[in-house]
């Protein structure tokens, strides 16, 4: 078998984390490896200890590896790598290269019995940030069709519980993204040929949060603009956003 994600940080965490795994050996299931989807503190804050307590090879993304200095990542994934696990019920979990709330990110596709381990892509708990920076929207998007289009019967998000047909779930997030983009539109256009303050957007953007979640919003609001300015449909200029046809 493949574990995913050595998240705990805290020591005893890790400790109940190592005991779990080896538990499932009574079972008859020896691990393999230990897959990280990306290089998010509360994905690998094991990593390293784990790995070298239950003395199993890490695997990640090259993006995620460069990430994650002094860890040592035993096998470099790869869009397209096949990882076959053997045992009564034998299967092939194919590597997703998936970036978009981070430049490493992969999910794991097993075809046959079309299971989709999501990492980051969508949660069943909380909202995914794609923060700017390492962040980008715009292949965050791309990514959301992509695996809706897989057609999964179960998913696997590394936050909340596991999804029964999460396509839906992934449409539901492309299109919210969309239709928050739109709102980001509008309140720039508000702001005519001076361009409207950042503020201002965000203030009627998030309209529809709780206050105390516009500075997370503001992260999520500069990644919608990034992505506009990319499109050349936006123009930024210092603190104010302007649209392009109205400058």
């Amino acid at each position: 078998m493949l574990v995913v994600e050595p998240a705990p940080s805290e020591t005893s965490e890790q400790r109940a984390w190592v005991a779990w795994v080896r538990s499932l050996g009574s079972r008859g299931l020896r691990t393999i490896a230990i897959v990280c989807t990306h290089h998010h503190h509360d994905h690998v804050g094991g990593a390293g200890p784990i790995a070298a307590e239950l003395e199993l090879p890490l695997w990640a993304h090259q993006a995620t590896a460069a990430r994650l200095p002094g860890v040592g990542i035993a096998r470099i994934l790869e869009e397209g790598n096949r990882i076959r696990v053997d045992g009564s019920t034998p299967q092939e979990w194919e590597v997703l290269h998936t970036p978009g709330h981070a430049p490493g990110h992969v999910c794991l596709w097993e075809a046959r019995e079309r299971v989709l381990v999501l990492g980051d892509m969508i949660a069943s708990e909380g909202t995914i940030l794609i923060a700017p920076g390492e962040g980008d929207m715009t292949q965050y998007l791309e990514q959301l069709r992509r695996l809706e289009a897989l057609d999964a019967k179960l998913g696997l998000p590394s936050h909340g519980e596991p999804m029964e047909s999460p396509g839906g779930v992934l449409r539901r997030t492309h299109a919210h993204r969309l239709m928050r983009e739109g709102k980001v539109l509008e309140a720039i256009a508000k702001g005519g040929a001076r361009g409207a303050m950042v503020e201002d957007v965000l203030a009627e953007a998030y309209s529809d949060t709780p206050i105390a979640v516009w500075p997370i919003a503001r992260l999520s609001l500069q990644a919608h603009v990034d992505k506009l300015v990319r499109e050349e449909r936006v123009v930024e200029r210092g603190n104010r956003w302007c649209l392009v046809a109205r400058c």
